[in-house]
Formats: structure tokens, C-alpha cells, sequence
């Protein structure tokens, strides 16, 4: 297999110890995660009498969990918090049907503890039985609430039989086979088989290897022509850690088990499920953005229902954060921080990517490709905007601007005119500058955006500034001039923005305009002092000519 197959890694730099031997012992301490902790000093907090066959700690929780009865099956768990120790209820594992020569039994091997979203899991590994109608061995995950009953919630199918070991790997449940060498992952978060009381899944993925590893040559041994030695996977000296810890004794490594993500999105076909497993990853941004590329490009091209799909769980996940961030500046404003000392500002996830992301990312690199045909680039750049539009976020005005650039690049005037007419395209300033500036190549464009100006009710004076800002200097003076205050504008102003734009024949025409004012308003065309256009003068001059300059007209 190729390194793109294997979505399953040791980490690079591992922790490494001295090997165990006949006379070495290694102990490995769960609350520090590290082997050979230094001297601690212990402290009573509370005493209970229990019969207990095995226990088990999970630090990041402060659960410690007792088996006490004879089939080892009831479990009995303690939280800790704060220098106190709360008892919580007990729960019974059930243990699969056994021959009648057997005692089934409960051993802490196929025990582990771990937090899944947040929440806390018994996670119980239930070997194959030979007298059930079972395929293969799973494992039954137990919710175990900080109040409340613990529940069985879920129960993933492994559908085969042999040596298991658990991890759990950034909220992904990873379950190891000895006997094929093989792991595969399964996320609970995605859509199971619901029987009304639990949740069966089965694996993501098809089961594959840990990526291969090999063991680097140190100390004074180590010569340069000497080469890595591959690690054997899956070795009968591992043992494994919660949440995400493997330890090879025998080779004296310690690693954390690592999910890679860019080979998934090959070996997940379903763009809607692929989806729905990134966005609860850590590390998913750039992957998800690559995904969207890759669905639109010529070779890859997925079709507009599965597109719009991953737009809307995009958003849906960019909705949640926006909401979780107007409902916190609505409690500060309140007052209400200082009073709730809980309440805390919502954490920007890698899953939240908003327009700009996927604008800089994926839609403005799509647009400019040459092979892909035009209503397809409008469909999509439509199904973005209108999945913004479904679940009320605003529309960032650049989106629409590139809708209307590719929309007058292929002369689509009737369509820019119709979604315009419907407000398919929200009103807004940006937007009716960029109309009045393709008045040139679509002369309709221009009233289109008198009438957009006028609805957001905006001040004349402003709407020159931001076109000049925007170097639209005729889009301007044309605005100015249909509403009749041209007689009225600074010549200085617009001389300025003129000559800013480096287009000598538009500070001409600007110029001209402006001589032709002032022989029609005052019978002369040259400027008053009192309008500052000396300097503006001498630069006509400069590039024209004297001649060029209008000589005052007499009747």
C-alpha cells in the first residue's frame, strides 16, 4: 500500500525508555502519561469498604471505577473533585451468554475509560460467543454521567473474532486486531442503525495497517550508513494507554497514536458523510477546503445536489458559531459575565469556515478556470449564496461581486438584470457602486443601481465617495449628473481622483467636463482661486499643452 492508504500513524517523535528485561520493570503512570513518575505525597479524603476485585483510573476525568461482585460485571464508580469524593451509581456490564460448564466473568482487559465529545465512556470490548447468533466480537460503549444512571448508548460491530485493543483518537474510537494487524475507526457522532434503545455502528473506514514506522538509529552505534529499522506493528509486546497511547516494552518507545486525514478523503466515497466526519475533526480546516476544490474541479466534479449538501453543513457549523457568539456579546452586554463566572467566550473550532474562507480558498480559484462551463460556475456560486441565504447569514458583498463579474464576463446581462429584479443579489453599497461602473458595457446597469442606492436609503455625497475611492471616476460624475447636483460638485475632488488613476485621457475628459461647467455657469472656463485647481492647471499643461485649454466663448 502507498502512504495515501493508511489513515493511522505513530507519531514522529516517540518517548523512549530503557527496554524491559530480566531485570528491568516498566511502569507506565496514567496521570502523567509517562513512564517512572517522580515521588508524590498522598492525602485521605475519604474512606469506603468495598470488596474490590480490579480497579481503573481515568485521569482526565477523575473516575476511578471498581469491579466488587463475584462475576466481576458491577461496576462501581467514584469521581473526585475539588479534594472531594462522590460516589455515583452503579452499573452492571452484561456479559455475553456462556456454555454451562463456563462462569462468565468480567476482566479489566476488556475495560477501558475514555471522554468521547466531551462525555465520559465505559467502553466494554464483548468477545464473540459461540451460543449467540453474533458475528463477531463488538464493543459496547456506557455513557457514565457526572449525575444519574450510567446507560448503554452505543455498540460498535467489529464482525470479527480474536485479540483487540482500544484507543481513542480525536473523538474517534480506535479498535486494533492482533491476529490481522489491522485497525479500523468508528465515530459516533455519525449516523448509526437506531433500535430505540441503542445505536449500532459500523467501522468508517475499511480496516487497514498503522502506517509502516521505522525505528531511528541513536547513540554512539548509530552510523550513517546504517538504515531505520522498521518497528514490527501490532506486536505482541504492545500495550496501550488511554486515550491514545501505544508503548512497545520490549523496544523501549512510547507514541501517541495519530489520525491522518487527507487519506480518508479517498477511501470515503460520500462527500455528505465525509463531511459530516471532518467537521468533527481537530485539524480539518484546509482538508474540507480541498475537498470543495476538489469537487469542483473539471476531474473530480460532484453535482450540484452533493455540492449544495457540503454547503449547508458548512454553514450549518458557521451558523452555530455565530449564534453561540451573538448569544455571548448579548450576555456581556448584560452584564451578565460578571455575575456567571461559567460563561465563556463560544472556542472558534476548525470545523467554523466562514465566507472569506472559502471566497479566498475555493470560489475565486474556481471561477477563473477556463474549462469549466459558465452556468456551472453561476449554479454553484448561486447554491453558496443561497445556502448562506437558508440559514439567515448575511451575504458578504464580495460574494455578490463575483456572481455579477462572471455573470458581465460572459455577456449574461438578462440574468445579472433578473436576479437583480427578484433580489436574488442582496442590496448594498459596494454592490451598486460595482453596477454603476459596468454602466459602459450595460447601460441599464445604471438605473439598476439608482434604484439599489435609493432603497438603502443612502446620502448622495456618500455614494461619490465611496466611487471615487473605488477609482470609478465617470461612474461618478455620471451618478452626479442624474440626479442633477453636478453643478454643485468639487472640481478639486474629482481632478484629484482623476489624476490618481494615472489614466491621462480620463483626467482629460474630467478636466474638460469641468472647463465646460465653468464657461456655462460663470462664461469663462477657467477656474476660480477659490477652487484650489492650480496645480491640476499646470498638469494639463504640462501633458497637453497651452493649446489644449479652452478658450473662453463670447456671444
Amino acid at each position: 500500500m502507498g502512504e495515501e492508504d493508511y489513515y493511522l500513524e505513530l507519531c514522529e517523535r516517540p518517548v523512549q525508555f530503557e527496554k524491559a528485561n530480566p531485570v528491568n520493570c516498566v511502569f507506565f503512570d496514567e496521570a502523567n502519561k509517562q513512564v517512572l513518575p517522580e515521588k508524590r505525597s498522598l492525602k485521605l479524603l475519604k474512606s469506603h469498604n468495598l470488596n474490590v476485585n480490579w480497579y481503573m483510573y481515568c485521569p482526565e476525568s477523575a473516575v476511578i471505577l471498581l469491579s466488587t461482585t463475584v462475576l466481576e460485571n458491577v461496576l462501581q464508580p467514584f469521581h473526585f473533585r475539588a479534594g472531594t469524593m462522590s460516589k455515583l451509581p452503579k452499573f452492571e456490564i452484561e456479559l455475553p451468554a456462556a456454555p454451562k460448564s463456563t462462569k462468565p466473568s468480567l476482566s479489566e482487559r476488556d475495560i477501558a475509560m475514555a471522554t468521547i465529545y466531551g462525555q465520559l465512556y465505559v467502553l466494554f470490548l464483548r468477545h464473540h460467543s459461540r451460543t449467540s447468533n453474533s458475528t463477531g466480537a463488538e464493543v459496547v460503549l456506557y455513557h457514565l454521567p457526572r449525575e444519574g444512571a450510567c446507560k448503554k448508548m452505543h455498540i460498535l460491530k467489529l464482525n470479527r473474532t480474536g485479540k483487540f485493543a482500544l484507543n481513542v483518537v480525536d473523538n474517534l474510537v480506535v479498535v486494533h486486531h492482533q491476529d490481522t494487524e489491522t485497525s479500523v475507526i468508528f465515530d459516533i457522532k455519525l449516523r448509526g442503525e437506531f433500535d430505540g434503545s441503542v445505536t449500532f455502528h459500523h467501522p468508517v473506514l475499511p480496516a487497514r495497517s498503522i502506517q509502516p514506522y521505522q525505528i531511528p538509529i541513536t547513540g554512539p552505534a548509530a552510523v550513517t550508513s546504517q538504515s531505520p529499522v522498521p518497528c514490527k506493528l501490532y506486536s505482541s509486546s504492545w500495550i496501550v494507554f488511554q486515550p491514545d497511547i501505544i508503548i512497545s516494552a520490549s523496544q523501549g518507545y512510547l507514541w501517541n497514536l495519530q489520525v491522518k486525514l487527507e487519506p480518508i478523503v479517498n477511501l470515503l466515497p460520500d462527500k455528505g458523510r465525509l463531511m459530516d466526519f471532518l467537521l468533527q475533526r481537530k485539524e480539518c480546516k484546509m482538508v474540507i477546503l480541498s475537498v470543495c476544490s476538489q469537487m469542483l474541479s473539471e476531474s473530480d466534479r460532484a453535482s450540484l445536489p452533493v455540492i449544495a449538501t457540503v454547503f449547508d453543513k458548512l454553514n450549518h457549523e458557521y451558523k452555530k458559531y455565530l449564534d453561540a457568539e451573538q448569544s455571548y456579546a448579548m450576555a456581556v452586554e448584560a452584564g451578565q459575565s460578571r455575575s456567571s463566572p461559567l460563561l465563556k467566550r463560544p472556542v472558534r473550532t476548525q470545523a467554523v469556515l466562514d465566507q472569506s474562507d472559502v471566497y479566498t480558498h475555493v470560489l475565486s480559484a474556481f471561477v477563473e478556470k477556463k474549462e469549466m462551463p459558465h452556468k456551472f460556475v453561476i449554479a454553484v456560486l448561486m447554491e453558496y449564496i443561497r445556502s448562506l441565504n437558508q440559514f439567515q447569514i448575511a451575504v458578504q458583498h464580495y460574494l455578490h461581486e463575483l456572481v455579477i463579474k462572471t455573470l458581465v464576463q460572459h455577456n449574461l446581462f438578462y440574468m445579472l438584470h433578473q436576479f437583480l429584479q427578484y433580489h436574488v443579489l442582496s442590496d448594498s453599497k459596494p454592490l451598486a457602486c460595482l453596477l454603476l461602473s459596468l454602466e459602459s458595457f450595460y447601460p441599464p446597469a445604471h438605473q439598476l443601481s439608482l434604484d439599489m442606492l435609493k432603497r438603502l436609503s443612502t446620502a448622495n455625497d456618500e455614494i461619490v465617495e465611496v466611487l471615487l475611492s473605488k477609482h470609478q471616476v465617470l461612474a461618478a460624475l455620471r451618478f452626479i449628473r442624474g440626479i442633477g447636483g453636478h453643478d454643485n460638485i468639487s472640481a478639486r475632488k474629482f481632478l484629484d481622483a482623476a489624476k490618481q488613476t494615472e489614466d491621462n485621457m480620463l483626467f482629460y475628459t474630467i478636466f474638460r467636463f469641468f472647463e465646460q461647467r465653468n464657461q456655462r455657469l460663470r462664461g469663462s472656463p477657467n477656474f476660480t482661486p477659490g477652487e484650489h485647481c492650480e496645480e491640476h492647471v499646470a498638469f494639463f499643461k504640462q501633458i497637453f499643452g497651452d493649446q489644449a485649454l479652452m478658450r473662453p466663448t463670447t456671444f
